[in-house]
C-alpha cells in the first residue's frame, strides 16, 4: 500500500531541478547568493512588482511584513477564521492581537462585511488569505483599508498564479506573501517570497531576513574592500539559500504548464463528481484567474450518508491521500483558550472546517492516478 500511495500535495520534480541543485553544490556557495538574487528578480518580473524579497517560509514572510508595517503590542490584525495557524502565529510573533472574521460560504474567503464589523480603534492591518487559489474581494477590503488607514498584507500561499481583473495576487495591498512549501504550486522544498512596491520597506525586509545586517553576506562578498558589517536592528535568520532558489528557478520557468495540468484535473473532478451528494468548489468568475491550488469538497453526513472523516479514512484505505483545509481557528484548542474564541461566532468557517476534504491536485499526477482517485471517491461516497 505504501508503495502505491497517491501522496496528497505531491511535488513535481525532475532532472532540471536536480541539475540546478548540483550546479549550486559544485559552485561551493550554498547560502544566499546569486541564485537567490536571480529568483527574486524573476519572481518580481513574473508578478509585475518592483521588489521581491526571498525568505525561508511564508510564515517568515508574514512575520517580516508585519514588522515592516510597524505592527506590535497593542495593535489588532484582522484575518480569516479559515486558515492555517501560521497566519495567526505570525501576528502573535509581533506581540499583536489576532482578530478573526468569518468567511463567505461560496468563495470560502474572508467576508469583508464581517471585517468591517471587527474594525476598532486598535485595528492596524487586514491579513486576507486567498483560499485554495481564489482571490478575496480585494476591492471591498482595499476600500476598508483606505477608509480606516489600515495596512493590507496578503497571504498568497495558495495563489501564486491567481489574478483578479488582470491584477496579480500579492499586488493589491502593501505586502504579498508567498509559499514554496512542497505541496504548493511551485516549491523550493521550503521557502517564501515577499512582494512590495515600497523601496524602503524592501530594503528593511532584506535586512531583517539576514539577521538585521546592513548588507547580506553575498553583498559583502561582492563588495570592493571591507564592506559594512553593522547591524541596524534585531533581525532574524530567515534567508533563502541558493540550493532552494535553484529549485525555485526551474519551477518558476515551468509554472504555466503545471498550472494547465492542474486546471485540466480540476475540470475532470468537476465533471466526474457532479452526480455525487457532495458540495463541489464554487464556479470561478470570469474576472478571476484561479490558481487551482486546492480542490476542496464538502461532505455532510446528513446529505452524503458519511462524515468527512469517514471519507478521508476510506480513501486512505484505498491508498489515496487527502488533506483538511482547515479546521476553524476558533476550534483550535490553544487559540480558543487564549483568546476565548467561540466557534459559534464563525458559523461559516466552522461548518466548512468540519466538512471540508481536499483531494490530490498535483500537476504531475498520471492518468492512472487520476482514474484511481475518481473511482475511489465514487466508491467511498456511494457505498
Amino acid at each position: 500500500m505504501k508503495n502505491n500511495l497517491i501522496v496528497f500535495g505531491q511535488p513535481c520534480l525532475g532532472d532540471a531541478e536536480e541539475q540546478g541543485v548540483l550546479a549550486v553544490m559544485r559552485s561551493k556557495w550554498l547560502g544566499s547568493g546569486a541564485q537567490v538574487g536571480e529568483f527574486e528578480r524573476r519572481f518580481s518580473e513574473y508578478r509585475g512588482v518592483d521588489h521581491a524579497v526571498a525568505v525561508n517560509s511564508c510564515t517568515s514572510a508574514l512575520h517580516l511584513s508585519l514588522i515592516a508595517a510597524n505592527i506590535g503590542p497593542g495593535d489588532e490584525v484582522i484575518t480569516t477564521a479559515l486558515t492555517f495557524y501560521a497566519t495567526v502565529n505570525a501576528i502573535l510573533y509581533c506581540g499583536a492581537t489576532p482578530v478573526l472574521a468569518d468567511v463567505d460560504t461560496m468563495s470560502m474567503n474572508i467576508d469583508p462585511k464581517d471585517v468591517a464589523e471587527k474594525i476598532t480603534a486598535k485595528t492596524r492591518a487586514i491579513l486576507p488569505v486567498h483560499f485554495a487559489g481564489r482571490i478575496c474581494d480585494m476591492a471591498e477590503l482595499c476600500d476598508l483599508a483606505d477608509r480606516h488607514n489600515l495596512v493590507i498584507i496578503e497571504d498568497c500561499a495558495h495563489a501564486i498564479e491567481a489574478e483578479l481583473d488582470g491584477k496579480a495576487a500579492g499586488t493589491f495591498g502593501d505586502f504579498g506573501c508567498f509559499s514554496f512549501y512542497p505541496s504548493k504550486n511551485i516549491t523550493c522544498g521550503e521557502g517564501g517570497m515577499i512582494l512590495t512596491q515600497n523601496s524602503a520597506a524592501a530594503a528593511r525586509l532584506r535586512s531583517l531576513a539576514h539577521s538585521g545586517r546592513a548588507k547580506d553576506i553575498w553583498a559583502r562578498h561582492n563588495s570592493a574592500g571591507i564592506s559594512d558589517r553593522q547591524v541596524t536592528e534585531v533581525g532574524y535568520k530567515y534567508n533563502l539559500t541558493d540550493l532552494q532558489a535553484a529549485i525555485g528557478l526551474v519551477q518558476l520557468a515551468d509554472i504555466s504548464q503545471k498550472a494547465a495540468n492542474r486546471r485540466k484535473l480540476w475540470q475532470t473532478y468537476l465533471d466526474s463528481f457532479a452526480d455525487l451528494p457532495i458540495t463541489l468548489p464554487a464556479k470561478v468568475s470570469p474576472r478571476q484567474k484561479h490558481a487551482h491550488h486546492l480542490f476542496t469538497v464538502l461532505i455532510e453526513k446528513d446529505v452524503a450518508g458519511l462524515s468527512r472523516d469517514d471519507a478521508a479514512l476510506g480513501l486512505k484505505q484505498l491508498g489515496i491521500g487527502t488533506g483538511v483545509h482547515y479546521p476553524c481557528m476558533a476550534e483550535q484548542r490553544f487559540y480558543r483558550d487564549k483568546f476565548s474564541w467561540r466557534s459559534t461566532d464563525y458559523p461559516n468557517a466552522t461548518k466548512i472546517g468540519q466538512t471540508t476534504l481536499s483531494l490530490p491536485l498535483s500537476g504531475c499526477l498520471s492518468g492512472a492516478d487520476v482514474a484511481r482517485i475518481v473511482e475511489g471517491v465514487h466508491k467511498v461516497v456511494r457505498q
